[in-house]
């Protein structure tokens, strides 16, 4: 249970810093003339993040101490740390919403000159990951569901705004 506990306090706490991050990027890609794109799905997806993590918190109670799958567990703690890279080699591009700076080009350094949405593909990795690091399957199969769903709808959106 202390596992637990510890994973979600740090997984709420992380998802927070991630959003006073975008916050702060979005603040600058507005002084530089932004545009947001995507409007019309973004309540969508911070409900569907939100209630993942309800979801997560509520099978771990309903079915009890399950145990922890450790492999997961530091495989999860290698994702966020390819979501660090992601984040630091888009700088203040990177953002929870879309974006596009008039004249801008896509960033294609580091990570992106050899995969176009490297973040999406992390997040399809912990909605599995996640609930599967402490043996909640329907959690697992729910979200990833409905992830790829929402994540059909934004890659998309984002490749028609990247291509502009």
């Amino acid at each position: 249970m202390m596992v637990f506990v510890l994973f979600i306090s740090f997984l709420i706490a992380q998802r927070l810093f991630e959003l006073l991050i975008s916050s702060r990027n979005e603040k600058w890609l507005l002084a530089q003339g932004a545009v947001e794109y995507g409007k019309e799905h973004y309540p969508f997806m911070v409900s569907m993040h939100t209630l993942f993590i309800i979801s997560v918190i509520g099978e771990y109670i309903w079915r009890g101490d399950t145990g922890v799958n450790y492999i997961l567990l530091v495989l999860f703690f290698i994702l966020i740390g390819i979501k660090a890279i992601v984040i630091s080699t888009l700088g203040y591009y990177w953002n929870t919403k879309i974006y596009k700076v008039p004249g801008t080009r896509p960033v294609a350094t580091g990570i992106y000159k050899y995969v176009k949405h490297p973040n999406y593909i992390i997040v399809i990795c912990e909605i599995a990951i996640i609930p599967l690091t402490f043996h909640l399957y329907y959690t697992a199969l729910v979200f990833t569901l409905l992830n790829a769903a929402m994540l059909t709808v934004r890659i998309n959106k984002e490749n028609q705004v990247l291509a502009m």
